[in-house]
Protein backbone atom coordinates (compact mmCIF):
# COMPACT_ATOMS: atom_id res chain seq x y z
CA UNK A 1 0.00 0.00 0.00
CA UNK A 2 1.36 3.42 -0.94
CA UNK A 3 2.08 6.00 1.79
CA UNK A 4 -0.81 8.21 0.71
CA UNK A 5 -3.29 5.32 0.79
CA UNK A 6 -2.11 4.46 4.31
CA UNK A 7 -2.70 8.07 5.27
CA UNK A 8 -6.20 8.02 3.78
CA UNK A 9 -7.27 4.85 5.61
CA UNK A 10 -5.76 6.11 8.87
CA UNK A 11 -8.16 9.09 8.80
CA UNK A 12 -11.17 6.79 9.19
CA UNK A 13 -10.51 5.81 12.86
CA UNK A 14 -10.12 9.49 13.73
CA UNK A 15 -13.55 10.28 12.28
CA UNK A 16 -15.10 7.29 14.06
CA UNK A 17 -13.58 8.49 17.34
CA UNK A 18 -15.09 11.94 16.86
CA UNK A 19 -18.49 10.39 16.04
CA UNK A 20 -18.37 8.16 19.13
CA UNK A 21 -17.27 11.06 21.34
CA UNK A 22 -20.11 13.32 20.26
CA UNK A 23 -22.62 10.49 20.60
CA UNK A 24 -21.45 9.80 24.16
CA UNK A 25 -21.88 13.46 25.09
CA UNK A 26 -25.31 13.70 23.44
CA UNK A 27 -26.51 10.53 25.17
CA UNK A 28 -25.28 11.76 28.53
CA UNK A 29 -27.05 15.10 28.12
CA UNK A 30 -30.27 13.48 26.92
CA UNK A 31 -30.47 10.91 29.71
CA UNK A 32 -29.12 13.07 32.51
CA UNK A 33 -27.69 11.66 35.73
CA UNK A 34 -30.44 9.07 36.11
CA UNK A 35 -29.48 5.41 35.91
CA UNK A 36 -31.21 2.70 33.94
CA UNK A 37 -31.66 1.97 30.25
CA UNK A 38 -30.13 4.53 27.95
CA UNK A 39 -32.31 6.22 25.37
CA UNK A 40 -30.69 7.17 22.04
CA UNK A 41 -32.90 9.31 19.86
CA UNK A 42 -32.55 9.48 16.05
CA UNK A 43 -31.46 13.11 16.43
CA UNK A 44 -28.45 12.01 18.50
CA UNK A 45 -27.40 9.43 15.92
CA UNK A 46 -27.89 11.79 12.96
CA UNK A 47 -26.02 14.68 14.59
CA UNK A 48 -23.09 12.47 15.60
CA UNK A 49 -22.79 10.94 12.14
CA UNK A 50 -23.06 14.36 10.51
CA UNK A 51 -20.21 15.75 12.60
CA UNK A 52 -18.11 12.67 11.87
CA UNK A 53 -18.69 12.90 8.12
CA UNK A 54 -17.93 16.63 8.06
CA UNK A 55 -14.68 16.03 9.90
CA UNK A 56 -13.76 13.18 7.56
CA UNK A 57 -14.56 15.34 4.53
CA UNK A 58 -12.28 18.15 5.74
CA UNK A 59 -9.46 15.72 6.45
CA UNK A 60 -9.87 14.05 3.05
CA UNK A 61 -9.65 17.47 1.38
CA UNK A 62 -6.33 18.10 3.16
CA UNK A 63 -5.23 14.59 2.20
CA UNK A 64 -5.89 15.33 -1.48
CA UNK A 65 -3.64 18.39 -1.22
CA UNK A 66 -0.91 16.19 0.26
CA UNK A 67 -1.44 13.49 -2.36
CA UNK A 68 -0.99 16.02 -5.18
CA UNK A 69 1.81 18.17 -3.76
CA UNK A 70 3.75 15.92 -1.34
CA UNK A 71 3.35 12.32 -2.51
CA UNK A 72 6.36 11.05 -0.55
CA UNK A 73 5.70 12.82 2.76
CA UNK A 74 5.34 10.94 6.04
CA UNK A 75 1.97 9.11 5.94
CA UNK A 76 1.35 9.13 9.70
CA UNK A 77 1.87 12.73 10.83
CA UNK A 78 -1.41 14.12 9.49
CA UNK A 79 -3.62 11.24 10.77
CA UNK A 80 -2.04 11.56 14.22
CA UNK A 81 -2.82 15.29 14.23
CA UNK A 82 -6.39 14.46 13.15
CA UNK A 83 -6.69 12.21 16.23
CA UNK A 84 -5.58 15.10 18.46
CA UNK A 85 -8.08 17.41 16.80
CA UNK A 86 -10.81 14.84 17.57
CA UNK A 87 -9.91 14.92 21.24
CA UNK A 88 -9.93 18.70 21.21
CA UNK A 89 -13.25 19.22 19.43
CA UNK A 90 -15.09 16.63 21.55
CA UNK A 91 -13.71 17.87 24.89
CA UNK A 92 -14.30 21.54 24.09
CA UNK A 93 -17.86 20.77 22.97
CA UNK A 94 -18.40 18.94 26.24
CA UNK A 95 -17.21 22.09 28.09
CA UNK A 96 -18.89 24.81 26.00
CA UNK A 97 -20.90 24.47 22.77
CA UNK A 98 -20.10 27.98 21.58
CA UNK A 99 -16.35 27.57 22.07
CA UNK A 100 -16.50 24.26 20.20
CA UNK A 101 -18.12 25.92 17.18
CA UNK A 102 -15.42 28.60 17.23
CA UNK A 103 -12.73 25.94 17.53
CA UNK A 104 -14.23 24.12 14.53
CA UNK A 105 -13.95 27.35 12.53
CA UNK A 106 -10.32 27.72 13.57
CA UNK A 107 -9.74 24.09 12.57
CA UNK A 108 -11.05 24.82 9.07
CA UNK A 109 -8.90 27.96 8.81
CA UNK A 110 -5.94 25.93 10.05
CA UNK A 111 -6.42 23.38 7.28
CA UNK A 112 -6.59 26.21 4.71
CA UNK A 113 -3.39 27.77 6.09
CA UNK A 114 -1.83 24.29 6.12
CA UNK A 115 -2.55 23.87 2.40
CA UNK A 116 -1.37 27.41 1.56
CA UNK A 117 1.92 26.85 3.40
CA UNK A 118 2.57 23.66 1.43
CA UNK A 119 1.81 25.35 -1.89
CA UNK A 120 3.76 28.54 -1.12
CA UNK A 121 6.88 26.85 0.26
CA UNK A 122 7.30 23.78 -1.89
CA UNK A 123 11.00 24.67 -1.92
CA UNK A 124 11.23 25.54 1.77
CA UNK A 125 15.01 25.97 1.52
CA UNK A 126 14.38 29.44 0.12
CA UNK A 127 13.69 30.47 3.71
CA UNK A 128 17.46 30.32 4.35
CA UNK A 129 17.98 33.42 2.23
CA UNK A 130 15.71 35.53 4.43
CA UNK A 131 16.84 34.34 7.84
CA UNK A 132 17.55 37.80 9.30
CA UNK A 133 14.26 39.15 7.96
CA UNK A 134 12.43 36.18 9.46
CA UNK A 135 14.24 36.70 12.78
CA UNK A 136 13.26 40.38 12.79
CA UNK A 137 9.62 39.44 12.11
CA UNK A 138 9.71 36.94 14.98
CA UNK A 139 11.11 39.50 17.41
CA UNK A 140 8.55 42.05 16.22
CA UNK A 141 5.73 39.60 16.90
CA UNK A 142 7.01 39.07 20.44
CA UNK A 143 6.97 42.82 21.09
CA UNK A 144 3.38 43.36 19.90
CA UNK A 145 1.59 42.45 23.19
CA UNK A 146 3.39 45.29 25.01
CA UNK A 147 2.29 47.96 22.56
CA UNK A 148 -0.27 50.34 24.09
CA UNK A 149 -3.76 50.10 22.70
CA UNK A 150 -3.54 46.59 21.27
CA UNK A 151 -1.79 44.58 24.00
CA UNK A 152 -4.10 42.27 25.97
CA UNK A 153 -3.19 41.32 29.54
CA UNK A 154 -4.41 38.02 31.03
CA UNK A 155 -3.61 36.90 34.59
CA UNK A 156 -0.67 39.27 34.81
CA UNK A 157 0.89 38.24 31.48
CA UNK A 158 0.85 40.14 28.18
CA UNK A 159 0.06 37.23 25.90
CA UNK A 160 -2.28 38.52 23.21
CA UNK A 161 -2.89 41.27 20.72
CA UNK A 162 -6.44 42.59 20.64
CA UNK A 163 -7.91 43.86 17.40
CA UNK A 164 -11.10 45.67 18.47
CA UNK A 165 -14.22 44.04 17.10
CA UNK A 166 -12.28 41.24 15.39
CA UNK A 167 -10.32 38.80 17.57
CA UNK A 168 -7.40 38.31 19.94
CA UNK A 169 -4.35 36.32 18.83
CA UNK A 170 -1.12 35.31 20.51
CA UNK A 171 1.87 36.31 18.34
CA UNK A 172 4.32 34.14 20.32
CA UNK A 173 2.78 31.06 18.66
CA UNK A 174 4.04 32.25 15.26
CA UNK A 175 7.23 33.80 16.63
CA UNK A 176 8.45 30.36 17.71
CA UNK A 177 8.41 29.24 14.06
CA UNK A 178 10.39 32.28 12.94
CA UNK A 179 13.07 31.82 15.61
CA UNK A 180 13.45 28.10 14.79
CA UNK A 181 13.86 28.87 11.07
CA UNK A 182 16.52 31.49 11.86
CA UNK A 183 18.45 29.19 14.19
CA UNK A 184 18.36 26.30 11.70
CA UNK A 185 19.57 28.53 8.87
CA UNK A 186 22.33 30.29 10.82
CA UNK A 187 23.69 27.18 12.54
CA UNK A 188 23.70 25.35 9.22
CA UNK A 189 26.39 27.78 7.99
CA UNK A 190 28.36 28.18 11.21
CA UNK A 191 28.20 24.80 12.95
CA UNK A 192 31.59 23.68 11.65
CA UNK A 193 33.18 26.97 12.73
CA UNK A 194 31.58 26.68 16.17
CA UNK A 195 32.96 23.17 16.65
CA UNK A 196 36.44 23.85 15.26
CA UNK A 197 36.81 27.21 17.01
CA UNK A 198 35.65 25.99 20.43
CA UNK A 199 38.04 26.51 23.34
CA UNK A 200 38.17 24.84 26.73
CA UNK A 201 38.10 27.22 29.69
CA UNK A 202 38.21 25.71 33.20
CA UNK A 203 37.20 22.37 31.75
CA UNK A 204 34.17 23.79 29.88
CA UNK A 205 33.99 23.94 26.08
CA UNK A 206 33.07 27.46 24.94
CA UNK A 207 32.06 28.39 21.36
CA UNK A 208 33.82 31.29 19.61
CA UNK A 209 31.94 34.49 20.39
CA UNK A 210 32.57 35.95 16.91
CA UNK A 211 30.35 33.38 15.19
CA UNK A 212 28.12 32.61 18.16
CA UNK A 213 27.27 36.27 18.74
CA UNK A 214 24.35 36.66 16.29
CA UNK A 215 22.66 33.60 17.74
CA UNK A 216 23.02 34.97 21.27
CA UNK A 217 21.70 38.39 20.20
CA UNK A 218 18.55 37.01 18.55
CA UNK A 219 17.93 34.40 21.22
CA UNK A 220 18.73 36.79 24.07
CA UNK A 221 16.41 39.45 22.66
CA UNK A 222 13.63 36.89 22.28
CA UNK A 223 14.08 35.69 25.87
CA UNK A 224 14.15 39.28 27.16
CA UNK A 225 10.92 40.10 25.38
CA UNK A 226 9.27 36.94 26.68
CA UNK A 227 10.27 37.93 30.22
CA UNK A 228 8.94 41.45 29.65
CA UNK A 229 5.57 40.14 28.45
CA UNK A 230 5.70 37.52 31.25
CA UNK A 231 5.07 34.55 28.95
CA UNK A 232 6.90 31.93 30.99
CA UNK A 233 5.68 28.91 29.03
CA UNK A 234 6.89 30.28 25.71
CA UNK A 235 10.19 31.24 27.35
CA UNK A 236 10.80 27.61 28.27
CA UNK A 237 9.82 26.47 24.77
CA UNK A 238 12.20 28.92 23.09
CA UNK A 239 15.04 28.04 25.43
CA UNK A 240 14.59 24.29 25.02
CA UNK A 241 14.28 24.59 21.24
CA UNK A 242 17.45 26.65 21.12
CA UNK A 243 19.42 24.06 23.09
CA UNK A 244 18.05 21.19 20.99
CA UNK A 245 19.04 22.80 17.68
CA UNK A 246 22.43 23.77 19.09
CA UNK A 247 23.14 20.21 20.21
CA UNK A 248 22.03 18.68 16.89
CA UNK A 249 24.17 21.18 14.98
CA UNK A 250 27.37 20.83 17.03
CA UNK A 251 27.10 17.49 18.86
CA UNK A 252 28.77 19.20 21.83
CA UNK A 253 27.12 18.65 25.20
CA UNK A 254 29.35 21.36 26.66
CA UNK A 255 27.36 24.02 24.81
CA UNK A 256 24.13 22.59 26.20
CA UNK A 257 25.60 22.46 29.71
CA UNK A 258 26.39 26.17 29.54
CA UNK A 259 22.81 26.81 28.47
CA UNK A 260 21.44 24.78 31.38
CA UNK A 261 23.61 26.74 33.82
CA UNK A 262 22.28 29.99 32.34
CA UNK A 263 18.74 28.64 32.65
CA UNK A 264 19.29 27.74 36.30
CA UNK A 265 20.62 31.21 37.12
CA UNK A 266 17.81 32.92 35.20
CA UNK A 267 15.14 30.75 36.86
CA UNK A 268 16.55 31.53 40.30
CA UNK A 269 16.61 35.27 39.62
CA UNK A 270 13.08 35.39 38.18
CA UNK A 271 11.68 33.16 40.89
CA UNK A 272 13.07 35.34 43.68
CA UNK A 273 12.85 38.86 42.22
CA UNK A 274 9.79 38.93 39.93
CA UNK A 275 6.49 38.85 41.81
CA UNK A 276 4.45 37.19 39.07
CA UNK A 277 6.96 34.34 38.73
CA UNK A 278 7.39 34.05 42.49
CA UNK A 279 3.64 33.53 42.92
CA UNK A 280 3.70 30.75 40.30
CA UNK A 281 6.56 29.01 42.09
CA UNK A 282 4.80 29.26 45.46
CA UNK A 283 1.62 27.81 43.95
CA UNK A 284 3.69 24.97 42.51
CA UNK A 285 5.55 24.16 45.74
CA UNK A 286 2.60 24.60 48.13
CA UNK A 287 -0.64 24.01 46.20
CA UNK A 288 -2.61 22.99 49.31
CA UNK A 289 -1.41 25.78 51.60
CA UNK A 290 -4.57 27.60 52.70
CA UNK A 291 -2.95 31.04 52.50
CA UNK A 292 -1.83 30.46 48.89
CA UNK A 293 -4.87 28.42 47.84
CA UNK A 294 -7.35 31.16 48.71
CA UNK A 295 -5.62 34.27 47.39
CA UNK A 296 -6.14 35.77 43.93
CA UNK A 297 -3.77 34.13 41.44
CA UNK A 298 -2.85 31.50 44.01
CA UNK A 299 -2.76 27.73 43.83
CA UNK A 300 -6.51 27.10 43.40
CA UNK A 301 -6.13 26.14 39.73
CA UNK A 302 -3.20 23.76 40.39
CA UNK A 303 -4.92 22.08 43.33
CA UNK A 304 -8.24 21.65 41.53
CA UNK A 305 -6.51 20.14 38.48
CA UNK A 306 -4.83 17.58 40.76
CA UNK A 307 -8.18 16.74 42.37
CA UNK A 308 -9.76 16.32 38.91
CA UNK A 309 -7.05 13.93 37.75
CA UNK A 310 -7.32 11.88 40.95
CA UNK A 311 -11.11 11.73 40.49
CA UNK A 312 -10.65 10.07 37.08
CA UNK A 313 -8.91 7.00 38.43
CA UNK A 314 -7.78 4.40 35.90
CA UNK A 315 -10.78 4.37 33.57
CA UNK A 316 -12.36 7.79 34.08
CA UNK A 317 -15.87 9.05 34.76
CA UNK A 318 -16.94 8.94 31.10
CA UNK A 319 -17.55 11.69 28.53
CA UNK A 320 -19.53 14.54 30.05
CA UNK A 321 -19.37 13.15 33.61
CA UNK A 322 -16.66 15.34 35.14
CA UNK A 323 -17.88 18.10 37.48
CA UNK A 324 -16.55 21.45 36.23
CA UNK A 325 -18.89 23.95 37.92
CA UNK A 326 -20.16 24.47 41.45
CA UNK A 327 -23.86 23.75 42.25
CA UNK A 328 -24.65 27.39 43.06
CA UNK A 329 -22.57 28.89 40.26
CA UNK A 330 -18.88 29.46 39.87
CA UNK A 331 -16.04 27.46 38.37
CA UNK A 332 -14.76 24.34 40.07
CA UNK A 333 -11.90 23.86 37.55
CA UNK A 334 -10.61 27.17 36.14
CA UNK A 335 -9.88 27.47 32.41
CA UNK A 336 -10.93 23.88 31.55
CA UNK A 337 -10.85 24.57 27.80
CA UNK A 338 -7.26 25.90 27.78
CA UNK A 339 -4.81 25.55 30.68
CA UNK A 340 -6.37 22.53 32.39
CA UNK A 341 -7.95 20.62 29.52
CA UNK A 342 -5.55 17.75 30.20
CA UNK A 343 -7.03 17.47 33.70
CA UNK A 344 -10.55 17.28 32.20
CA UNK A 345 -9.42 14.52 29.81
CA UNK A 346 -7.86 12.57 32.68
CA UNK A 347 -11.01 13.03 34.79
CA UNK A 348 -13.33 11.73 32.07
CA UNK A 349 -11.10 9.13 30.36
CA UNK A 350 -8.93 8.13 33.29
CA UNK A 351 -5.23 7.38 33.40
CA UNK A 352 -5.52 5.06 30.40
CA UNK A 353 -7.14 7.79 28.29
CA UNK A 354 -4.48 10.32 29.32
CA UNK A 355 -1.70 7.87 28.48
CA UNK A 356 -3.35 7.24 25.11
CA UNK A 357 -3.34 10.98 24.40
CA UNK A 358 0.32 11.30 25.40
CA UNK A 359 1.16 8.29 23.22
CA UNK A 360 -0.22 10.15 20.19
CA UNK A 361 2.06 13.10 21.01
CA UNK A 362 5.04 10.78 21.43
CA UNK A 363 4.35 9.19 18.04
CA UNK A 364 4.26 12.64 16.40
CA UNK A 365 7.58 13.53 18.05
CA UNK A 366 9.07 10.21 16.93
CA UNK A 367 7.98 10.82 13.32
CA UNK A 368 9.38 14.35 13.48
CA UNK A 369 12.81 13.22 14.67
CA UNK A 370 12.80 10.41 12.11
CA UNK A 371 12.21 13.06 9.45
CA UNK A 372 15.23 14.96 10.79
CA UNK A 373 17.35 11.81 10.58
CA UNK A 374 16.28 11.10 6.99
CA UNK A 375 16.87 14.66 5.78
CA UNK A 376 19.57 15.03 3.12
CA UNK A 377 20.93 18.47 4.02
CA UNK A 378 21.87 20.22 7.26
CA UNK A 379 19.21 22.92 7.08
CA UNK A 380 16.44 20.34 6.70
CA UNK A 381 17.81 18.29 9.60
CA UNK A 382 18.05 21.29 11.91
CA UNK A 383 14.65 22.64 10.86
CA UNK A 384 12.86 19.32 11.47
CA UNK A 385 14.66 18.78 14.78
CA UNK A 386 13.89 22.32 15.95
CA UNK A 387 10.21 22.21 15.02
CA UNK A 388 9.78 18.80 16.65
CA UNK A 389 11.59 19.91 19.82
CA UNK A 390 9.43 23.01 20.20
CA UNK A 391 6.29 20.92 19.68
CA UNK A 392 7.40 18.34 22.27
CA UNK A 393 8.36 21.03 24.78
CA UNK A 394 4.98 22.70 24.41
CA UNK A 395 3.29 19.43 25.39
CA UNK A 396 5.73 18.95 28.28
CA UNK A 397 5.17 22.47 29.62
CA UNK A 398 1.38 22.24 29.81
CA UNK A 399 1.16 18.59 30.95
CA UNK A 400 4.01 19.11 33.41
CA UNK A 401 2.26 22.17 34.83
CA UNK A 402 -1.08 20.42 35.29
CA UNK A 403 0.55 17.35 36.88
CA UNK A 404 2.76 19.58 39.08
CA UNK A 405 6.07 18.51 37.60
CA UNK A 406 6.89 22.16 36.86
CA UNK A 407 5.09 25.44 37.66
CA UNK A 408 1.87 25.91 35.69
CA UNK A 409 2.13 28.33 32.75
CA UNK A 410 -0.37 29.56 30.18
CA UNK A 411 0.61 27.33 27.24
CA UNK A 412 -1.95 25.50 25.10
CA UNK A 413 -1.98 21.76 24.50
CA UNK A 414 -1.32 21.53 20.71
CA UNK A 415 -4.41 20.77 18.59
CA UNK A 416 -6.44 19.98 21.75
CA UNK A 417 -6.77 23.18 23.80
CA UNK A 418 -9.08 25.96 22.67
CA UNK A 419 -7.25 28.72 20.82
CA UNK A 420 -7.12 29.95 17.26
CA UNK A 421 -3.51 31.17 17.31
CA UNK A 422 -2.26 27.83 18.60
CA UNK A 423 -4.06 25.69 16.06
CA UNK A 424 -3.07 27.93 13.13
CA UNK A 425 0.61 28.07 14.13
CA UNK A 426 0.79 24.33 14.75
CA UNK A 427 -0.75 23.59 11.36
CA UNK A 428 2.02 25.70 9.80
CA UNK A 429 4.53 23.70 11.87
CA UNK A 430 3.01 20.47 10.59
CA UNK A 431 3.16 21.71 6.99
CA UNK A 432 6.86 22.54 7.33
CA UNK A 433 7.57 19.10 8.80
CA UNK A 434 5.76 17.40 5.92
CA UNK A 435 7.66 19.52 3.38
CA UNK A 436 10.95 18.36 4.90
CA UNK A 437 9.66 14.79 5.03
CA UNK A 438 8.64 14.76 1.36
CA UNK A 439 12.09 15.86 0.25
CA UNK A 440 13.82 13.43 2.62
CA UNK A 441 11.76 10.39 1.54
CA UNK A 442 11.69 11.20 -2.18
CA UNK A 443 13.50 8.62 -4.32
CA UNK A 444 16.91 9.86 -5.46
Amino acid sequence: MSPRNRELFALIPASLLLTAGFMAIFVQRENGPATGALRISPHVSNASLTYGLLFLGLCVAAHIVLRVTLPDADPYLFPLVALLACFGLVMIYRIDDTLARQQAQWFVLGLILFALTIVAFRDYRRLERYRYTIAAIGLGLLALPRLPGIGAQTNGAYLGVRIPGVFVFQPAEFAKLAIVIFLASYLRDTRQVLVQGARRVLGITLPPLKHFGPVLVVWGTAMLMLVVIRDLGSSLMFFGGFLAILYVATNRFGFVFIGLVMFGLGAWFLGTHVGHVHDRVDAWLHPFDHAIYGKVGGSYQVAQSLFAQADGGLFGQGFGQAVLTLPHGGTLLPAPQTDTIYAVITDELGLFGAVGLLTIYLLIVQRGFKTAMLARDSFSTLLAAGLTSVFALQVFVIVGGVTRVIPLTGVTLPFVSYGGSSILANFVLLALLLLVSDRARRPA
